[in-house]
């Protein structure tokens, strides 16, 4: 008789099989009831609805876990709207903006038409669900398929949303309407339809991010062939964000139009730099007895077990690696080596930032140094391998309990040279602290690091206003992950900037 384990290795086996096959979504005939069940009980799979399960982690327990549900979302869907509808269906027009945007953030309900549709709601994972609308699809050639999810193509997408949609989600309906690079791809659908209302709002959507000339042209061939068109500006926020207009990723326009919306309401808010401070050797000398503090804050936050002695053992050379057994194996340690090995990098730009080198410029140089000092002690301890530290990540990444998925591997590298060019450009000091942090997350560019390296550029950006070295303390742990949360899925930056306003005003003091 086969023991349990052998029984557990050869469903996993199975779900493998089913896994290499590119199925995420798995139906309980995918499966024998055997496996299911082991399966489920050990923790691979999870069930979503009835009849349908996602793979997940045995480590991730607690009701509150979400990163197998929300790096399975889209898959899922997919999957299942697929099985149900076949080819009858697609998503909103709305929806298919946001896609068309890149905006992959889950939604909490997901809005879909289908001739098949039974007028309801399936409520899904984590508070989510799906709102199956009957109504007839658009014809097939207005329609094209993005990442399995069929959607509507982006001038008819455009076409067809109402005015609230730009008041909704003036980000994403900016990063999309960049994608318009000529009058034509429009026109052709506004004139068969007689649309001179939504001809004039999207000319007013396209003056307000810098597109004139393709504005200009909806008007005057609208009016050419007869009908009355007026132009109005459907952004409810009124300011206007000039897109460059030489072609860029959907993914680099967001991140462009994210920046220029979010850094009004960091001025507003966040306190006023005193300045870069004339003695140099006192801040450098503050940040030094700040460490023990940063380190352990910090550290703390990402889950790593550490304490003070360990931390001080680091730094006095006593902790090793290659004649201390415990020491080899305790990733703690070597989390602690990397992290005052970084901090280390991390002041020598501070030093040139203090020293009126660019900010921007001396991060863009530098942050790959603090990444490789960072995690070079688990390569050392061959806890990594040397490729690990090679740049920018080539694989996806989720973040634990956040709805937010970042960008994929593609999208990383087109953005990260724009973050590095926004934080250049920035005249604002304190815009470059919570943008530069916030962002950066956002963009998520490491497999692993991302919160440290966000942090250390936090202070590497407040050096460059004269603000004191800043610690978010982990027993504000919750605080800081929901307001950095409700920046990256919402775009509301105002709790991040009151957030580290707060912890900046209590340094100074």
């Amino acid at each position: 008789m086969a023991s349990p384990q052998e029984n557990l290795a050869d469903a996993l086996e199975a779900l493998k099989t089913l896994q290499d096959k590119g199925m995420v979504a798995i139906r309980s005939g995918d499966l024998a009831r055997s496996h299911r069940e082991r399966l489920t009980r050990s923790g691979f799979l999870k069930p979503v609805i009835k009849g349908w399960y996602i793979p997940s982690r045995p480590e991730e327990t607690g009701a509150d876990e979400t990163t197998s549900w929300y790096a399975s979302y889209w898959d899922f869907c997919a999957s299942y709207l697929n099985h149900r509808f076949g080819e009858k269906w697609s998503l909103s027009p709305e929806q298919s903006v946001l896609f068309h945007a890149r905006n992959r953030i889950v939604p909490k309900q997901l809005l879909i038409r289908s001739p098949k549709a039974r007028n309801k709601i399936t409520n899904l994972a984590h508070g989510s669900s799906i709102l199956e609308i009957r109504a007839q699809i658009a014809e097939h050639e207005v329609l094209e398929e993005i990442d399995g999810l069929r959607a509507f193509k982006l001038p008819n997408a455009l076409v067809v949303c109402g005015a609230r949609f730009f008041h909704t989600y003036p980000v994403d309906a900016r990063a999309a309407l960049s994608e318009i690079r000529d009058a034509s791809e429009l026109l052709a659908i506004l004139l068969e339809g007689g649309h001179s209302t939504i001809a004039g709002r999207l000319a007013g959507a396209l003056r307000n991010i810098g597109r004139g000339k393709v504005a200009d042209e909806i008007i005057k061939t609208m009016r050419t062939a007869g009908y009355n068109v007026n132009e109005t500006d459907p952004f409810e926020d009124k300011f206007t964000i000039s897109l460059p207009s030489r072609t860029r990723s959907a993914y680099v326009n967001r991140l462009y139009a994210n920046w220029q919306s979010m850094r009004e309401n960091v001025i507003q808010i966040f306190p006023k730099p005193p300045g870069i401070p004339s003695d140099v050797d006192k801040y450098l000398k503050d940040v030094d007895d700040i460490y023990v503090t940063d380190a352990y804050h910090s550290l703390s936050i990402e889950g790593y077990r550490v304490n003070e002695a360990l931390i001080e053992r680091v730094r006095a050379g006593s902790w090793n690696p290659d004649d201390n057994k415990e020491d080899r194996e305790q990733c703690d340690a070597m989390a602690a080596r990397g992290y005052w090995l970084a901090f280390n990098e991390v002041k020598k730009s501070v030093e040139k930032i203090l020293n009126k080198h660019d900010a921007g410029e001396v991060t863009e140089e530098d942050h790959r140094d603090w990444h490789r000092a960072l995690f070079s002690p688990s390569v050392d301890a061959g806890i990594l391998n040397a490729g690990d530290l090679a740049g920018y990540r080539n694989g996806q990444v989720y973040i634990s309990r956040s709805q937010y998925v970042p960008l994929n591997c593609d999208a990383v590298r087109d953005c990260m040279p724009e973050y590095f060019e926004l934080l250049r450009e920035e005249t604002e000091p304190q815009v470059r602290v919570v943008l530069g942090h916030s962002i950066f997350v956002y963009i998520h560019p490491y497999m692993d690091g991302n919160g440290r390296m966000g942090r250390f550029l936090m202070n590497a950006m407040l050096a460059s206003g004269g603000y004191p070295w800043t610690v978010i303390p982990v027993e504000r742990r919750d605080n800081y992950m929901q307001a950095l949360e409700e920046a990256s899925v919402n775009g509301n930056i105002v709790p991040f900037t009151e957030f580290l306003a707060g912890l900046v005003s209590l340094a100074k003091t």
